[in-house]
C-alpha cells in the first residue's frame, strides 16, 4: 500500500522512539554495573522479514548480533510455531547469530490483526557467562569452548511464561548468577515494552498502512544513501593493517579491497589472514558487517537512519576460515578490540574515496577484568571494564579524547559506581595529556586510570591492541602513543604487565595503571 509521506515519517519516528524506550528500560532495570552504568547494551526493531527498521543509539557493533539472531530465529522457528508472548534467546556465533558469548540476544514477536508483523530485540553484554576466565573474555582463549556457555536459538518464554530451565542454565554457568538473573529479567521487560509500543502502532493505523509506511521508510533511506555513494568517484581502493602478535599467534594481516561502482560499495576482506588459532581476536562475519555499516554511515551520511534501507547499498565478501570469517571452534571473545583496528582499515579505504571525510588511525579500547571475593558483600565479583582510547584526527577537526572508536560503544564505568560495587578504588582518572599524534589536527588523547586493590585474592585479566603498533597519522600527521598496563608504577616493585593476561594474582594494596592508546594526527 502506498503510504502518505507525512504518516510515513510519523510511523518511522514512533518506531525509533520505541527502540530507544526499549534501551532505556533495559538500562534502568539492569542489575549489573556493566549494563546499568556503562550502557553495554542495544535494542532494535525488525519487520516480519527480518529487515532492520530502527536501532537505538547505543553500540553499533551489537547490530551484527541482532541481525544474526533474527536470521537464526526465522530459520529455526517458522512463523506458524510462534505465538504472542513468546521470547527467544541466543548468544552463540556459530549457531545463534551472535558475535561473542557474553552478548545475549532476546527477541520477541509482535502480532497485529492475528498475524506476525514484526520482531523486537535487545542485546546485553553479561559480565560473566562462564568459561576459563572471569568475565568470559580474554585474548588468550584459543577455542570458543573456553569462552563460556554456548546458547543456540532457544525459546525462553512461551505465551508470556518464562522458561525457567533456560534461565537456570545461564545462571549455573556464571560466576555471578544473581547478576545474570537480574540482567535477563531487565531484557525480558525491555522486550515487553517493545512489543507493547510496536503493537499499539499497528493497532492504531492498521497493519497494511504501517507495512506501507515501513516500506516507504526503507526505500527513502536507500535512496538517500545511494545518492551519497553516487557522488563518489568509481574506483578500487585498498588498505592494509596488522594485528600485533598475541598469545601463540604472530602478527596477522587485515586487508580490504573497496570497489565503488554505479552507486554501490563492495568491501572484499578475503585477502585477510587465516583465522587465528592461538587467540580470541577472530571477528565473526556479522561483526565485520556491522563495523562496515557503522563506518560507511559515519563517513558518507551520518544522519541517514539506521535501518536496512541503506544496508542494501553495501555488499561484503569474506573468505570462510579467515580472521574476518572464522569457522568453529575459533575463539572470538575479543572481536571488539580487533574491530578497533579493522575500523581503521575500513576508514583508510574510504578515506581514499572521500578525502573530505578522511581520518587518521585511532586508539582502540583496553579491556580489564578484576575478579575475586568481595569482603563487604561476601560474594564473588566480576568487574568487566573497557577503557576508551583516543580517536584519529580528521581533515578539519582534532581527534576526540577518551572515546570508543568506530563501531564500538559503551561508557567508561563511573568511579562512584565502581567503588560502590567492588573492592577497588580509582586514584587517578585523567587524559594522557599530549598523547595524541601531532599535526595540523592533533589526534585524540587516551586515558590514564589507576586502580587500587582493596581486597585479598583478587586477580586481573587483560586484553588490548596497539601496545606495539601505534595509531598512524594521515598526510604527515604524527603517531599516537601506544597503550600499556603497569603494576605499582613509581615504586621499587614497578613492572610492565603483558598486553594479554589471564587472572594475574594481585595483592591488597597493589595499584594497576591502565594507559590506553591515542589517535594519530592529521597533516603537518
Amino acid at each position: 500500500m502506498q503510504a502518505d509521506p507525512i504518516l510515513t515519517e510519523v510511523v518511522a519516528r514512533s518506531l525509533t522512539l520505541a527502540s530507544e524506550e526499549m534501551g532505556a528500560t533495559l538500562v534502568s532495570l539492569a542489575f549489573s554495573p556493566n549494563i546499568k552504568e556503562r550502557w553495554d547494551c542495544s535494542s532494535a526493531i525488525f519487520d516480519e522479514a527480518g529487515n532492520v527498521i530502527a536501532q537505538a543509539n547505543r553500540v553499533p557493533l551489537h547490530l551484527g548480533s541482532m541481525i544474526g539472531a533474527a536470521e537464526a530465529l526465522r530459520a529455526k522457528y517458522p512463523s506458524e510455531r510462534i505465538q504472542p508472548g513468546d521470547m527467544f534467546l541466543a548468544n552463540d556465533p556459530y549457531s545463534g547469530g551472535g558475535t561473542h558469548l557474553p552478548d545475549i540476544n532476546i527477541i520477541a514477536p509482535v502480532f497485529a490483526e492475528g498475524r506476525l508483523v514484526a520482531f523486537v530485540a535487545n542485546i546485553a553484554h553479561h559480565a560473566d557467562v562462564g568459561g576459563m576466565v572471569s568475565g568470559s573474555e580474554s585474548t588468550l582463549c584459543t577455542s570458543i569452548f573456553q569462552e563460556g556457555v554456548r546458547l543456540p536459538m532457544v525459546q525462553v518464554a512461551r505465551a508470556g511464561m518464562i522458561v525457567e530451565d533456560i534461565v537456570d542454565i545461564v545462571r549455573l554457568n556464571s560466576r555471578t548468577p544473581d547478576e545474570r538473573l537480574g540482567d535477563l529479567q531487565a531484557q525480558f521487560a525491555a522486550c515487553r515494552v517493545g512489543v507493547e509500543r510496536v503493537g499499539a502502532l499497528f493497532t492504531r493505523y492498521g497493519a497494511a498502512i504501517v507495512d506501507g509506511c515501513i516500506a516507504n521508510f526503507l526505500q527513502a533511506t536507500g535512496r538517500r544513501f545511494a545518492a551519497s555513494v553516487q557522488a563518489l568517484p568509481d574506483g578500487v581502493y585498498e588498505a592494509e593493517e596488522w594485528l600485533e602478535a598475541a598469545g601463540a599467534d604472530p602478527e596477522a594481516r587485515l586487508h580490504v579491497r573497496l570497489s565503488v561502482t554505479a552507486g554501490r560499495l563492495l568491501f572484499d576482506f578475503s585477502a585477510s589472514a587465516a583465522q587465528l588459532l592461538g587467540s580470541s581476536r577472530n571477528v565473526p562475519r556479522k561483526a565485520v558487517l556491522a563495523t562496515v555499516y557503522a563506518i560507511a554511515k559515519s563517513m558518507l551520511d551520518a544522519d541517514v537512519p539506521s535501518n536496512s534501507g541503506y544496508f542494501d547499498g553495501i555488499e561484503m565478501i569474506t573468505r570462510p576460515g579467515t580472521l574476518t570469517d572464522p569457522l568453529p571452534p575459533a575463539a572470538v571473545g575479543t572481536r571488539a578490540i580487533t574491530c578497533g583496528v579493522l575500523g581503521d582499515l575500513i576508514v583508510a579505504a574510504l578515506s581514499q574515496a572521500v578525502p573530505d571525510s578522511a581520518m587518521a588511525d585511532s586508539g582502540p579500547h583496553h579491556l580489564v577484568i578484576f575478579a575475586g571475593p568481595d569482603p563487604k558483600r561476601d560474594t564473588y565479583f566480576v568487574d568487566y571494564e573497557t577503557i576508551a582510547g583516543g580517536a584519529g584526527a580528521r581533515t578539519r577537526q582534532p581527534g576526540l579524547d577518551a572515546v570508543r572508536v568506530h563501531a564500538s560503544g559503551a561508557a567508561n564505568l563511573p568511579i562512584e559506581a565502581l567503588e560502590n560495587a567492588y573492592p577497588l578504588r580509582v586514584e587517578r582518572y585523567a587524559l594522557r595529556a599530549g598523547s595524541g599524534g601531532a599535526g595540523h589536527m592533533r589526534g585524540g588523547s587516551g586515558v590514564e586510570r589507576d586502580y587500587r586493590i582493596l581486597g585479598d585474592d583478587i586477580s586481573v585479566s587483560l586484553s588490548s591492541a596497539r601496545q606495539l603498533r601505534p595509531a598512524q597519522g594521515f598526510k604527515g600527521g604524527g603517531e599516537g602513543l601506544c597503550g600499556a598496563f603497569l603494576l605499582n608504577p613509581g615504586t621499587a616493585e614497578a613492572r610492565k604487565l603483558p598486553a594479554a593476561a589471564v587472572d594475574l594474582p594481585l595483592r591488597q594494596g597493589d595499584l594497576v595503571r591502565v594507559l590506553t592508546p591515542s589517535g594519530g594526527g592529521f597533516g603537518t
